[in-house]
């Protein structure tokens, strides 16, 4: 009979524990849906923007040819040095007209090599075509900006496809985007910014514009620069007012 007993209890655990294994758990009361508000209704919506961001703006670069329709090919230097030549007004007097000066070291060895305002350029196909795209980097000079540029490759003809400019903390390149972090003025965040490739409009669009927590509680050294204007007429992303 003890036996028995036993026996019995035995399954009725083993049957219990059985229950439970995957069985589903409350996750405790939800909260209940608020559906959003919708301010002034009264309000005419806008037709067109107010402010010119140069979101779909795409540029060939003139006087630098693509051999074989290959992007590896192409000399950094002599595109920076084309846009140069396209915007002199960017890079005179009173604008970015050090990294105009600069672009004579660019090629040396040594000290002198390490003052070209070219940074290294990286590929990767960001367009889907399944050939390789450049984004390059240019120190804009004097200051402490940095220009994020993008270019394919159309017909052998070299385009640019984003331009941007800030004080830039880090840029990553992420599938068929190029994320850019900059320092923001409230101590403990900075922004980062995404821009992807869309192909309806043959472009990088700048698709995410957020402010996010770092952790660090030191104030950035430096104003976000895009919340003045720019001395740039390249055609940029930049967000005005953020």
């Amino acid at each position: 009979m003890a036996l028995a007993v036993a026996a019995a209890a035995l399954l009725a655990s083993a049957t219990a524990a059985c229950g439970d294994a995957g069985g589903l758990q409350g996750a405790g009361a939800t909260p209940t849906a608020i559906s959003p508000d919708r301010l002034w209704p009264d309000l005419t919506p806008a037709a067109s923007p107010a402010f010119e961001i140069g979101e779909v703006e795409t540029e060939v670069v003139k006087g630098v040819t693509v051999p074989g329709g290959d992007i590896h090919e192409v000399d950094p230097v002599a595109v920076v040095r084309a846009e140069i030549a396209a915007h002199p007004g960017d890079y005179g007097p009173g604008a970015y007209e050090e990294t105009a000066r600069r672009m004579s070291d660019c090629g040396k060895s040594g000290t002198a090599g390490r003052a070209c305002p070219v940074l290294k350029a990286y590929y990767r196909d960001l367009t889907g075509d399944g050939r390789d795209d450049m984004t390059l980097g240019i120190r804009q000079l004097p200051g402490n900006l940095t220009a994020v540029r993008v270019y394919t490759v159309r017909g052998h003809r070299l385009v640019q496809v984003m331009a941007y400019e800030d004080a830039v903390t880090g840029v990553e390149l992420a599938g068929r985007a190029v994320i850019i972090r900059a320092p923001s003025e409230v101590a403990g965040y900075e922004y980062r910014l995404q821009w992807t490739w869309d192909q309806q409009q043959h472009a990088m669009l700048l698709t995410h514009d957020e402010m996010l927590r770092t952790g660090n509680p030191r104030r950035s050294p430096t104003p976000h620069p895009s919340a003045s204007a720019s001395p740039s007429t390249t055609p940029s992303a930049s967000v005005s007012g953020r």
